[in-house]
């Protein structure tokens, strides 16, 4: 079962999205967190369609590749176009604190700001479905047991979206620090749960135990299997370590959850990807 950069950078690309609607859903991140995610995924799923085209071209991944880019490039518009009606869950937050306050000092309680038409978080919806058309057809083209291509993946499309979010949602509490912290809890609690399924269907022959036990040779003696086995055990333990962090009350427990999934990206790509390079996945 042969690796692809095209098919990888689309399963990077397409978890992201999934994952900035899991995000976007809650009606709570002011939606420059979205604008930003975007424009990161396009320009991973950009790269995707370059590689694809110019080293081994599969038109329907690079077809689904290209609705991908049209797809968030219209959710994109349309978030832009309705910035002035911001996002409800930010409001309605400003708005008891505002009311709190007012209450304290005694002073008329502000009134109530008319709703807008919002950004209907449903659109960010339809670049990862495009992508999983894609990613799908990337599995059947890798060869091997067919079934066993797909689920690999797309929970490595999950797992990698979800532990990318984490990391990228925590840079921006520096800009809404007022933001709540459920929203990275959601991401970081989805990290933990993807840990699992990723883990198994790595390890479901021909997986890596054919590496652990020298039936596949990793060219390194067996050190780049055992490299795997920390990156495997590391990643959750630093998604551990994070939910610790975040029990803390002071705002800097947010900053030091970020740091630590900065470590929780590198190990998790080792998990996910130096798993595919031996096995060729």
């Amino acid at each position: 079962m042969k690796l692809e950069a095209s098919t990888f950078l689309l399963q990077w690309s397409s978890g992201g999205l999934l994952f900035l609607w899991v995000t976007t859903r809650q009606r709570l991140v002011a939606l420059g967190y979205g604008w930003t995610t975007r424009i990161i995924y396009v320009a991973i799923a950009t790269t995707s369609l370059i590689i694809g085209l110019n080293l081994n071209t599969l038109w329907l991944r690079e077809i689904s590749t290209v609705l991908f880019i049209i797809f968030v490039l219209i959710s994109m518009g349309a978030s832009i176009k309705r910035k002035n009606a911001g996002v409800s869950g930010q409001k309605q937050i400003t708005q008891k604190r505002a009311q709190r306050v007012a209450t304290m000092l005694e002073k008329p309680q502000p009134k109530a700001v008319p709703r807008a038409k919002e950004f209907p978080p449903f659109l960010d919806l339809l670049a990862p479905a495009c992508g999983t058309i894609g990613l799908i057809a990337g599995s059947f083209e890798a060869g091997g047991p067919t079934w066993l291509a797909i689920c690999r993946t797309l929970t490595g499309a999950a797992f990698l979206g979800a532990v990318s979010n984490s990391m990228l949602l925590g840079h921006w509490y520096l800009v809404q620090p007022g933001l709540s912290r459920r929203p990275i809890h959601t991401l970081i609690n989805w990290t933990g749960v993807l840990w699992v399924p990723e883990l198994v269907f790595l390890l479901i022959p021909t997986g890596m135990l054919s590496v652990l036990n020298g039936t596949i040779d990793d060219n390194y003696n067996g050190l780049l299997g055992w490299f795997w086995v920390a990156c495997v055990i590391a990643t959750i333990i630093l998604v551990y370590v994070t939910k610790l962090a975040l029990r803390e009350r002071q705002y800097s427990a947010v900053m030091a959850a970020t740091g630590l999934m900065y470590l929780a990206i590198l190990t998790g790509f080792g998990m996910d990807l130096v798993a595919r390079i031996l096995l060729d996945i």
